[in-house]
């Protein structure tokens, strides 16, 4: 392996708390019912907007205008509150200080809008650990289009035989899988081993340090 494309809520950095506070924040703004931290990771997976839609009362998730409203809201709370709870993830920093140590290029792909992404990977890791942060508003579609990875794969100069996706959901999954890619899918984050397993991930983990363990033997 020469490349690694990380997703980020659920796979570096559990964000749940953060975005579920300000996902209620406007909600409660708007005097419409909140929802608990679990019901916030089902709704996540599709970006930012697609998150304040599930979040919203079904039978008022296609008014345009109360959605657009509500996802202003959310971005104006998250703003100032997206590490108020948000952390790495256990074991996280020294698989992926082990990875850069190697010589691997390393990158984010995330649906979260880049100016939060960008300022979540800054705040939480070292100066130079990744190559690029990959989100939402930088002219891609979202996952689980393959653009932007093959964009990424692009940049790297890698062969897609030594570039791997890492991700917690079926939505990484099926990005990898739609750019001629394997994935590694992480059963710490925001979906079950079982969802992973339905998705027909490559390899599934539970813990970080079985991705080392996976890319020795890609590498043999």
């Amino acid at each position: 392996m020469k490349t690694v494309i990380f997703d980020l809520d659920g796979t570096l950095v559990d964000t749940a708390e953060d975005l579920g506070d300000s996902v209620s924040a406007a909600l409660r703004e708007l005097g419409l019912p909140v929802h608990t931290t679990e019901e916030y990771i089902s709704f996540v997976g599709n970006g930012t907007l697609m998150l304040v839609k599930r979040s919203l009362p079904e039978n008022l998730r296609e008014d345009e205008e109360l959605l657009n409203k509500a996802h202003d809201l959310f971005c104006n709370h998250y703003a100032g509150h997206y590490l108020d709870k948000s952390r790495v993830y256990d074991g996280i920093p020294e698989v992926v200080k082990s990875l850069k140590s190697a010589g691997l290029k390393l990158y984010v792909m995330t649906n979260k809008p880049y100016q939060f992404a960008s300022k979540i990977i800054d705040e939480c890791f070292p100066a130079g650990t990744f190559e690029l942060v990959a989100g939402s508003g930088q002219g891609f579609p979202r996952k689980p289009d393959p653009s932007y990875e093959n964009h990424l794969i692009e940049l790297s100069g890698a062969d897609k035989s030594e570039v791997i996706h890492i991700g917690d959901s079926a939505t990484d999954v099926e990005t990898a899988h739609n750019a001629g890619l394997k994935c590694i899918a992480c059963t710490w984050g925001f979906r079950s081993r079982e969802s992973l397993i339905a998705a027909e991930g490559d390899y599934i983990v539970d813990e970080p340090g079985e991705i080392l363990e996976i890319l020795g033997l890609l590498n043999a």
